[in-house]
């Protein structure tokens, strides 16, 4: 959950927020990021875990009144001048009680600030946490839904837990998954990132990779009509990704590029189908072309001749699925492993071809999934800014 916390605070800083986390222990990596220490908010604190164990006995201690109207001080004074507050499992879980009432008295005094409650676990459905719970107060703040409080859930089986416990309709609950970092994950690189992000790669889907030089023989107008295809036929977010440059040495393929971005334009691709010479001032280099290789969900290869094809080798190292033309040496290569077109099929049939070879493997689909649903750009965009934005 603290690992989560750091991708929020990053993604809404990233977004142009100013970011604060309050919490008992730990500290801020990201200097945009302020870190507010509340020492009783942390579970371990020497009062907390002690009146913590008397909670779980089933006995409010005279200490406990006490101790949370400190907390709530400490915590009005944390959140001074805060818009939004996003309290994960403060609200879900008996692990510091005196917090959850703190913030329940925060929450309820005049001008405070919106409060969105985000669940992560749910200790009254959890066995494991029962024998800590009981009747009354403190422990049915854990099951009852807070006055004007935005409910969130990490899932759909966790929005109907929420909702069933609380008697909410699950539509008043919002699902916000967790994501993922494929920057890390995939170990793309800081440069791979930012064409990323400024060609919008990340939302198509799926993301056909063609890694070749623009000159014609590479026929790449044809790879386009085949993601326009796609995009007619069921696949709206479908994408094309041309990683080469110009052919230093052949003076006709600037003709060419201008050619292919006319037939993008009027096919209407302008968003979909990105040509990295276009993008960059320079080649794009291994790097790129090789975190692009990890990204995208099929190699396309339509090409007119080949004389050998080591994209297709590239391609095979990093699992990518493979439709190519049907040439001698591309067969040389990749014997059964690919889907073989021929360089003049009919765009629509060819679109059918690519599509079917990808939905055949659940696990490539799942892959574009969890890239387009559940990346942390992809999660802030879709569940996190519609909070912020109220």
């Amino acid at each position: 959950m603290e690992r989560v916390i750091g991708q929020h605070g990053r993604l809404v800083a990233d977004a142009g927020h100013r970011v604060r986390i309050v919490a008992g222990r730990g500290g801020s990596r990201d200097p945009r990021i302020a870190f507010v220490r509340v020492p009783l908010a942390d579970t371990r604190h020497p009062q907390v875990v002690d009146l913590q164990a008397q909670l779980d006995a089933g006995h409010v201690p005279a200490s406990f009144a006490p101790l949370v109207a400190t907390l709530a001080d400490d915590l009005a004074a944390a959140l001074g001048g805060v818009e939004v507050v996003i309290a994960h499992n403060v609200c879900s879980l008996n692990r510091n009680l005196a917090l959850t009432s703190a913030l329940r008295v925060v929450a309820a005094l005049a001008g405070a600030p919106r409060l969105v409650l985000w669940h992560h676990d749910l200790a009254w459905t959890l066995p494991s946490y029962r024998p800590g719970l009981h009747a009354g107060h403190p422990w049915d703040l854990l099951r009852t839904a807070w006055p004007g409080a935005t409910q969130v859930a990490v899932s759909e089986a966790r929005r109907a837990d929420l909702a069933a416990l609380m008697g909410l309709d699950p539509a008043a609950v919002r699902v916000v998954p967790n994501g993922v970092d494929l920057a890390a994950l995939l170990g793309l690189g800081p440069r791979t990132m930012a064409v990323l992000r400024a060609a919008d790669l990340l939302a198509l889907d799926p993301l056909v990779l063609l890694p070749a030089r623009i000159t014609p023989r590479k026929n790449v107008e044809l790879a386009l009509r085949v993601v326009a295809a796609m995009r007619a036929h069921g696949r709206p977010a479908a994408g094309l990704v041309v990683t080469g440059p110009l052919d230093p040495h052949d003076p006709a393929t600037g003709t060419y590029l201008a050619a292919l971005l006319a037939l993008r334009r009027d096919l209407g691709l302008e968003r979909a189908a990105v040509f990295l010479a276009e993008v960059l001032r320079e080649p794009a280099g291994d790097a790129l072309v090789h975190d692009l290789y990890r990204l995208a969900d099929m190699l396309l290869l339509p090409s007119f001749d080949e004389g050998f094809g080591l994209p297709i080798l590239e391609a095979a190292v990093h699992r990518l699925p493979i439709v190519c033309s049907d040439l001698p040496a591309l067969r040389d290569l990749a014997r059964d492993a690919a889907v073989y077109v021929a360089p003049d099929a009919d765009p629509a049939d060819l679109a059918a071809v690519v599509l079917e070879r990808l939905d055949r493997d659940a696990l490539v689909t799942f892959a574009r999934r969890v890239r387009t649903e559940f990346s942390w750009e992809a999660v802030y965009r879709r569940g996190i800014a519609p909070l912020l934005e109220g």
